[in-house]
């Protein structure tokens, strides 16, 4: 018996059969890109409310439910 392994949906496959592989490589290029952009975007918003927050004393952090020690970890996660 002879088994093949499908590595993708049968939607992706015919999507992809009529593209020439640049196009396909174009499209994981863009891919990788936007999900660069959006890493970044979340990085420095991550940044921008620690900088906020870092300047709060810390009664004012402990009402929002925040501490001082784990506050880069909390904004990181």
């Amino acid at each position: 018996m002879n088994m093949h392994a499908r590595f993708a949906t049968p939607e992706v496959i015919r999507e992809e059969a009529g593209t020439p592989p640049s196009m396909a490589r174009l499209r994981l290029l863009l891919a990788g890109l936007l999900t660069w952009v959006k890493t970044c975007a979340d990085r420095y918003a991550a940044a921008a409310c620690y900088e906020q927050l870092s300047r709060l004393s810390d009664v004012e952090l402990k009402h929002r439910g925040l501490s001082r020690d784990v506050l880069a970890r909390d904004l990181s996660g």
